[in-house]
């Protein structure tokens, strides 16, 4: 395809294309369009459509892009069958002179469109089933006893297969999740955490104290897991596209001192910056494990570390009592 074509594609408005599906925006602005997602089941919208910059996202995932890129997870198909699939729309033709028989159009009646990979929530439990546990122990080294008062077990389905998640939950009634393998996801909406102490309420919060600001929950467990208590008030924004979100939670309780615990990658270091020009004091304390990719990382090499000492202590102790008995031998074959 030539890029010319290409190009006009990606112009194609992204607003029509989902009408063509049957998707109407709750909310219509003369620059943006709000929508439920049609990725996933959700009852408030939060998937925007930038009308003059023809792009989407979805602040649900934290992922958007171009019609092609929506194209694409909408209709399961490869980027070259999106492509070929936009080329051959009708309306696309007459507003973007694309040349296209019209036998080629599909021209069969609109259905309502349902999201295929969409999560449906199923079952809330507060137990976490032993596979989820000896994942966060061994795995994360996470100390369970710690963690359990924050975390769901989220069972939800996808086009009828039933899955079991860690469930963490946010501020709008959401959780975000996380298997035993590498799935991490949303049951939406998504949101920022805000966490508390047990002698700390929202209205009882020092405002001169820092507040500790991680990237995900995993990385405040690590957190809660290394310390003996947790003083301070802590923010887990669940994605750095929540920076936004976090910095209007901050400003509004007046909270203006931040330590933050992000990754060590381009998008922790861009948040940590748009933390700085928004106006908070910010310690970044990624500098204290700057070797490695976050603060669960840093830990597990940390607890790994500490219990690979103690089992070579362990080991000494048998040679050394050994040795002392040798020694009680021998002095007690010379008093003879």
């Amino acid at each position: 395809m030539k890029e010319e074509d290409l190009s006009r594609i990606k112009r194609y408005p992204i607003v029509e294309y989902l009408e063509r599906k049957g998707i109407k925006p709750v909310r219509k602005t003369p620059t943006y369009a709000m929508y439920r997602s049609p990725l996933r089941e959700e009852t408030h919208p939060s998937f925007k459509v930038d009308t003059e910059k023809n792009l989407w996202i979805d602040y649900g995932e934290g992922r958007g892009g171009s019609i092609i890129d929506l194209c694409m997870r909408m209709e399961g198909c490869t980027l070259s069958e999106a492509i070929r699939r936009l080329g051959q729309n009708a309306s696309l033709d007459a507003a973007y002179g694309l040349s296209k028989e019209k036998s080629d159009i599909d021209t069969s009646p609109v259905t309502p469109w349902q999201p295929s990979g969409a999560r449906k929530l199923i079952e809330v439990s507060d137990t976490l089933p032993s596979h989820l546990e000896a994942y966060l122990a061994d795995k994360r080294c996470i100390d369970l006893n710690r963690a359990r008062p924050f975390l769901k077990c989220i069972c939800y389905e996808v086009r009828g297969r039933r899955y079991q998640a860690i469930g963490f939950a946010n501020l709008s009634g959401g959780y975000e999740l996380q298997d035993s393998g590498s799935f991490k996801g949303t049951i939406a909406p998504k949101d920022i955490t805000p966490i508390f102490t047990n002698k700390q309420s929202e209205h009882t919060t020092d405002k001169r104290q820092p507040v500790c600001v991680f990237e995900g929950f995993i990385d405040f467990l690590s957190f809660l897991s290394m310390k003996e208590e947790i003083t301070f008030h802590c923010l887990v924004i669940n994605s750095v596209s929540n920076v936004a979100r976090a910095v209007r939670y901050l400003n509004d309780r007046h909270l203006t001192h931040i330590r933050a615990f992000l990754d060590n990658d381009d998008a922790g270091r861009k948040a940590v910056g748009e933390l700085i020009r928004a106006g908070f004091k910010v310690e970044d304390m990624s500098v204290y494990y700057k070797n490695f990719k976050d603060l669960n990382e840093f830990h597990v090499c940390r607890m790994r570390e500490q219990k690979k000492q103690k089992a070579q202590e362990q080991t000494l102790i048998p040679v050394t009592e050994q040795n002392e008995s040798k020694k009680s031998k021998q002095f007690k074959h010379k008093r003879k």
